[in-house]
């Protein structure tokens, strides 16, 4: 069943990196908004007649607390209707219709496998959920790997988060990779992290969330290594 669409209003806003922002959203016609790590949501904003043309689907990036409050992460596009309107027009008090949750791009029911995350920009916002879900519910897991690639420093979404629960959760690996920067840390892009830990072909699970084009490079890349397709979960950004 399509969920019915409700309104949403804008609580706090925070500029996360130079062209990104966190928007936190209550649902006050839902007393708890369940949903799974990974899932969803559908903004209809006033940008066009057409109303599937209004639409714009977003990640959620907070994890599921019990509560009507929920966490969007959105980076400016150059010359994007649905961006440009967000960043110019809505603040906190805002209201907007929001449809949700929705989408199939959740965890594995088990996690006895390696679990390869690999993402760009954006698309960290469903991993954050998972990883934050899989620490508050004790979940068992093997090795986490979260892959993330960007350009620079200053584009590192959650970067003292991530590095946090690196610290404080067995198994989990924050690996963050720069393509335009070099810096203390890894320089390249994503494909040379998870590359040489796939080289012996551990059992893992590998889920993809981001650019198209790195979407498909990886997921090239992993089924050349011997993996079946069956093992590799995406999401599309743009």
């Amino acid at each position: 069943m399509v969920p019915q669409w409700q309104k949403a209003i804008v609580t706090r806003i925070e500029q996360e990196t130079p062209g990104t922002r966190r928007y936190w959203l209550e649902l006050p016609e839902t007393n708890r908004f369940e949903f799974k790590p990974g899932q969803f949501v559908t903004l209809d904003l006033p940008i066009h007649e057409k109303r599937n043309k209004r639409w714009r689907s977003y990640s959620i990036a907070s994890m599921p607390d019990g509560s009507n409050v929920i966490e969007l992460v959105i980076v400016y596009l150059d010359g994007g209707l649905g961006t440009d309107y967000i960043f110019s027009n809505v603040e906190v008090g805002s209201e907007l219709m929001l449809r949700g949750p929705q989408g199939v791009f959740v965890l594995p029911e088990e996690l006895p496998e390696d679990l390869f995350l690999i993402c760009t920009g954006t698309g960290i916002a469903p991993f954050r959920s998972m990883v934050h879900y899989i620490k508050k519910h004790l979940i068992p897991h093997g090795n986490i790997y979260l892959i993330f690639g960007t350009r620079t420093q200053e584009n590192l979404l959650y970067y003292n988060e991530m590095r946090e629960l690196d610290n404080q959760m067995s198994n989990f690996h924050y690996m963050p990779i720069l393509s335009r920067e070099k810096w203390f840390g890894r320089t390249g892009y994503v494909h040379e992290v998870y590359g040489p830990l796939c080289d012996n072909k551990p059992n893992a699970h590998f889920m993809l969330c981001g650019w198209k084009d790195m979407v498909d490079e990886a997921k090239k890349c992993i089924l050349d290594k011997g993996y079946d397709k069956k093992a590799i979960h995406l999401e599309l950004y743009g």
